[in-house]
């Protein structure tokens, strides 16, 4: 066992991977990004990873936060709402960038406008947990119904006057005659999740969670490479500053300098334009694969 993965004698980490559904494919992407070993066969429950001292348990995504809150397993991949819905003794320590969604209330056209209009009405939703800690931080009573999938469906069936759901482009909600209203319930994303009050974590987790932080930024930075006249660098440096600063080497043509800098991915193309237009030439960007900071 390498000295940088875990302590000597201790247990691998045990780590909570969804097994299926959205947030799968995307955790397991990060996760070998991160250099750790993942299945090959979506028929595995387990996978031992020597290496790297860990082991990936893959379970239903509404479990995770149940066996991460009750011990059995260090850390969970879910997502918040699963979370909050779960009411489990775990806590949400870093947001993983991926598997966003917006949770909203819904109804037919003009019969409901704002939160309050939902008192003493039937809410259907697969997150129960969630919509009643909404209302309740409103001081709201209704009777909140739980159902596993197309709630959409409950109010034209006469099961619910309102439903809450996942919402993105709201097509699903206008084919079945309803629309969007009041405040957004929840904005999820994935999370990395803990033992709620957990101290003293292991050297492991630290390591994997390092490793993940990597990945975060090495998704959300380029590195940027240019030269520039020394008479242009103060002004060139200002635009790219680096993380910590940028590197900075002479060239052979005489008062040129090469300037390399981890620079935000998001506008690095305005950033070059920005650069040639201060004499910047030979521009390059390239993609970070992995990183420590």
């Amino acid at each position: 066992m390498s000295a940088t993965t875990g302590e000597a004698g201790s247990a691998p980490l045990r780590i909570a991977i969804p097994n299926k559904g959205s947030l799968s494919q995307s955790a397991t992407e990060m996760l070998r990004e991160a250099g750790y070993r993942q299945r090959t066969d979506s028929k595995q429950l387990t996978v031992l990873d020597t290496v790297n001292h860990v082991e990936f348990f893959y379970l239903r995504p509404r479990d995770i936060a149940l066996y991460v809150g009750e011990g059995t397993l260090d850390v969970g991949i879910t997502g918040r709402d699963l979370l909050l819905d779960s009411g489990a003794d775990a806590d949400e320590v870093r947001e993983l960038g991926f598997g966003r969604s917006r949770f909203r209330f819904a109804a037919r056209p003009g019969t409901l406008t704002s939160v309050q209009d939902l008192a003493g009405k039937r809410i259907a939703t697969s997150y129960v947990g969630v919509v009643r800690r909404h209302l309740e931080a409103h001081g709201l009573e209704a009777d909140v119904i739980r159902l596993d999938g197309a709630v959409e469906t409950s109010i034209q069936l006469g099961v619910a006057d309102v439903i809450a759901d996942v919402v993105e482009t709201g097509s699903t909600l206008r084919a079945a005659g309803l629309e969007v209203f009041g405040e957004v319930i929840l904005e999820s994303e994935a999370v990395m999740i803990t033992q709620a009050g957990s101290t003293g974590l292991s050297h492991g987790f630290e390591v994997f969670k390092r490793r993940l932080d990597g990945v975060l930024v090495a998704r959300g930075y380029v590195m940027m490479d240019y030269d520039i006249d020394r008479g242009h660098l103060d002004a060139a440096v200002a635009l790219t500053p680096g993380l910590e600063g940028p590197t900075i080497s002479p060239l052979h043509r005489e008062d040129w300098v090469a300037v390399r800098a981890m620079v935000p991915r998001d506008g690095a193309q305005l950033l070059m334009d920005e650069l040639w237009a201060i004499g910047a030439r030979a521009i390059l960007l390239t993609d970070i694969h992995a990183c420590r900071l």
